[in-house]
């Protein structure tokens, strides 16, 4: 197994629970012995021996300096290439994720949440599974290999697997989305949310033989008949192979299947405008007299509107759910004692 692929197996199994959205992770489970940083935050050199040195108390937890190096150290070997900044910028971004985990894991305390070790046991499986890991063995050697116990692993997804449920009780079930808040999404975001939605046009372009009044008025009054034609029921591929001037007129005017927004928008919203099958009257543009045919357009109504209406959901609720989660989080740390000394 290549090194990169170690890492990101590792990732995998360290990384936090329930898909929390935030910056970089607290990648967890500790090194036997992790490496120094090279500088402390005032700039003088580290000794090995000052990892234990305490950098965050919140309430009576400590968080030591060589936690934060480990973190430090396995971001960087997860993004190898990827990584901005010094390792004093990073530690303080990661000290303050440090200090949310250590409040949150003190609030499943609160909470009396705790994990039996089948809990662990089925999260552990579950992400081995979606990384394709063949066995236990191969994990416990690869765990060993990057200087990790599987006990440390265990821990930290236990406490992964807390974080979560406490997350459940206090954000995740505080949140709902109602159909009234669907209904005046769709409403107000109706144009957007049709973006995705595709229609079927044709084309016929009557363009002037010069740059002249005579000339465009000529071309005007042609564009005129042809629209009586179709409005008489002649055949509008038919026509535009005979009379069109645009790129189309070989296949009938036929524009194909378009997405919403790939045309100008003026002439986008006169094709909408129209109905299943209808022309449109003459249209004046720099290159001539356009005639457009829809043939047929998605809407948001049956399949596509209760597609719409689950993804408009999601959004709703992750919203609501960031909101609350930063909410809930500026609580406890209101209510808690944080003396940060880095």
């Amino acid at each position: 197994m290549t090194a990169v692929l170690a890492l990101a197996m590792v990732a995998l199994l360290l990384g936090g629970c329930g898909g929390a959205s935030s910056p970089p992770p607290e990648v967890m489970g500790r090194a036997s012995t992790p490496p120094p940083m090279e500088r402390l935050p005032g700039g003088a050199a580290e000794a090995p021996d000052v990892a234990d040195r305490i950098v965050a108390v919140v309430n009576n937890d400590a968080i030591t300096l060589g936690e934060v190096q480990e973190t430090v150290m396995s971001f960087r070997q997860e993004n190898r290439g990827r990584v901005t900044g010094s390792d004093e910028e990073l530690g303080r971004q990661f000290l303050t994720r440090l200090i949310e985990t250590r409040l949150q894991l003190q609030e499943a305390d609160r909470e009396k949440i705790f994990v039996d070790d089948s809990e662990v046991d089925e999260e552990l499986a579950e992400r081995m599974k979606r990384f394709g890991a063949k066995s236990k063995n191969e994990i416990e050697a690869l765990i060993k290999e990057q200087g990790l116990t599987l006990e440390a692993v265990r821990k930290r997804v236990r406490e992964a697997v807390r974080i979560a449920k406490v997350v459940r009780r206090k954000v995740t079930l505080r949140v709902s989305v109602t159909e009234e808040e669907i209904d005046r999404y769709l409403t107000d975001n109706q144009s957007k949310l049709e973006t995705g939605l595709s229609y079927h046009a044709r084309h016929i372009l009557i363009t002037p033989a010069g740059d002249s009044d005579v000339t465009w008025e000529a071309a005007r009054i042609w564009a005129g008949v042809i629209r009586d034609e179709l409005a008489a029921g002649a055949d509008f591929a038919e026509l535009a192979r005979q009379h069109s001037r645009d790129a189309s007129a070989k296949a009938g005017g036929d524009l194909g299947s378009l997405k919403r927004g790939e045309l100008a928008a003026e002439i986008e919203a006169r094709i909408l405008a129209l109905g299943e099958g209808e022309d449109s009257t003459p249209y004046r543009s720099s290159l001539g007299y356009h005639l457009f045919r829809l043939e047929s357009k998605e809407t948001l109504e049956g399949d596509a509107l209760r597609r719409a209406r689950q993804q408009v959901r999601e959004i709703l609720f992750r919203q609501k759910y960031e909101s609350r989660h930063e909410t809930w989080i500026k609580e406890i740390k209101q209510r808690a004692i944080v003396e940060v000394r880095m």
